[in-house]
């Protein structure tokens, strides 16, 4: 018999068969860089939309991430001494998974507060808490800075 009569994927196949062969999708990650300039900001949008849109991510889910990556693209140019941000999206099964990263100087932790309806900004994480089923920050990678990360549901 041979090995793919007896049940068994050839190893060109094993990669992308789960259990029980069933067809797996492929990981899905995404990571760019973009200088820590307030233009950047709409950039980052576009290049999230793009991308969402090109592994087949439903609409609400591509405008959640837009404003979800818009907010925090902006947290990290307004409130760190950055030169640059790092963005980062990953397919988790049928959850979303948004990164963005500076390289630090942030002088408090990025948290959702309440704001009075006169005050014209500090709304940003009460979107992402809104929008995302989890969110939260960690030290950057290397050290300095922060990722403040978000799961989204598609």
């Amino acid at each position: 018999m041979t090995e793919h009569s007896v049940g068994v994927a050839p190893s060109y196949e094993a990669l992308r068969l789960g259990r029980g062969g069933t067809v797996v999708a492929p990981p899905r990650h995404d990571v760019f860089r973009l200088p820590a300039l307030s233009t950047s900001v709409a950039e980052a949008r576009r290049h999230v939309v793009r991308r969402l849109r090109s592994w087949g991510i439903d609409q609400d889910t591509r405008d959640s991430a837009e404003l979800i990556v818009s907010e925090l693209f902006t947290n990290a140019v307004r409130h760190t001494s950055s030169e640059e941000v790092r963005c980062s999206l990953q397919l988790i099964g049928t959850r979303l998974r948004l990164e963005v990263a500076d390289q630090g100087c942030a002088r408090t932790v990025p948290e959702a507060r309440s704001v009075t309806a006169d005050q014209e900004g500090g709304r940003g994480l009460m979107l992402v808490e809104a929008l995302s089923e989890a969110w939260g920050v960690r030290p950057n990678q290397g050290g300095a800075g922060r990722a403040v990360w978000a799961y989204l549901a598609t």
